[in-house]
């Protein structure tokens, strides 16, 4: 199911952070990046600073964090790089990343993420997948959106970039059992609905925020080995390499699972419209809720971007968080 209006560009699966900021000045772009002491987001981060920006490594280990700030430096050449605690499993850490940030903010990149193998919960005895990969970027999300709006004034803009999934074609959000309190609990179905929100969230911040001059949009960064796959169940890791096997995708480096992010937080196709699902560089096709995924690994299932099911998350976020 394909729309004659998908947003395009020049860049595809094999094209590289560097690729997509090629001859772009970010300088006195101010960025936020979750969970970059690893994986895509420690080359999100690397990439922005290159291109100018100054950028704050919102991470749960300042240790690991400092380390790539170091790193950045060192090899970028810039010092205007950050280290921030930020814990998205902890609704007090989140609070104070937000009352200790000040001025304006352009992009927030919410990159962090967690697999379990098993059922755990936070203390305020939400599932732990749902609850750091979208719960607690809900909660950075929204209180900093005045830091984004003033970035917006100054810049004609500022963007949020939600990092989703291809996993998220496996469920969309059980709004009767969001935490797995009466159902059986399967970890491959938390992350899918964690992943389906994160579209979701993309699709309604743009809807509530674009007046003032914010627009957020998903991106699926594609198959990488990371540390995110480290909790991984077998069942996990075989459906995953079934998928490759059957050559329906193929494994990027961290350099092009980081090109996708980019595309959507500095391009200039996506500068004022929000709401969308990227994969490979692209706006995404969309496809019906009962299309299988081996049929359509680049696609977008209609219930990660149903706009009654987006407003229906925002409202039981909020109501989660004020709780």
């Amino acid at each position: 199911m394909t729309s004659p209006t998908l947003i395009t560009t020049r860049f595809t699966a094999s094209s590289t952070a560097d690729d997509v900021l090629e001859g772009i000045d970010l300088s006195g772009t101010r960025a936020v990046v979750t969970g970059a002491s690893s994986g895509i987001g420690v080359e999100t981060a690397r990439a922005l600073a290159a291109a100018g920006a100054e950028v704050t490594l919102a991470v749960r280990d300042v240790d690991a964090g400092a380390a790539v700030a170091e790193m950045v430096t060192r090899t970028t050449g810039t010092h205007t790089i950050h280290v921030a605690a930020l814990d998205l499993a902890d609704r007090t850490s989140i609070h104070s990343f937000v009352e200790g940030w000040e001025g304006r903010l352009h992009l927030l990149v919410n990159n962090a993420g967690i697999v379990t193998g098993g059922l755990e919960r936070t203390s305020d005895g939400w599932e732990l997948q749902f609850a750091t990969n979208h719960l607690g970027h809900f909660a950075l999300a929204t209180g900093l959106h005045d830091a984004l709006a003033l970035g917006a004034a100054e810049r004609h803009g500022a963007r949020i970039v939600a990092l989703s999934s291809t996993a998220h074609m496996r469920s969309g959000v059980d709004f009767d059992d969001i935490h797995f309190e009466r159902r059986s609990y399967d970890p491959q179905i938390a992350y899918a609905q964690s992943k389906t929100a994160n579209s979701l969230f993309a699709l309604e911040a743009t809807r509530r925020w674009h007046s003032d001059g914010i627009v957020a949009n998903a991106v699926n960064p594609g198959a990488i080995a990371t540390g995110l796959q480290r909790n991984f169940t077998p069942r996990q890791r075989e459906s995953l390499d079934s998928l490759a096997a059957a050559g329906l995708f193929t494994y990027k480096t961290v350099e092009q699972g980081a090109a996708t992010s980019l595309v959507a937080a500095t391009a200039a196709e996506f500068a004022r419209t929000g709401g969308h699902y990227l994969d490979d560089c692209q706006e995404a096709y969309m496809v019906p809720n009962d299309a299988l995924l081996a049929d359509h690994p680049h696609g977008v299932k209609e219930w990660a971007l149903d706009p009654a099911s987006a407003e229906q998350l925002w409202n039981t976020s909020s109501e989660l968080l004020r709780t």
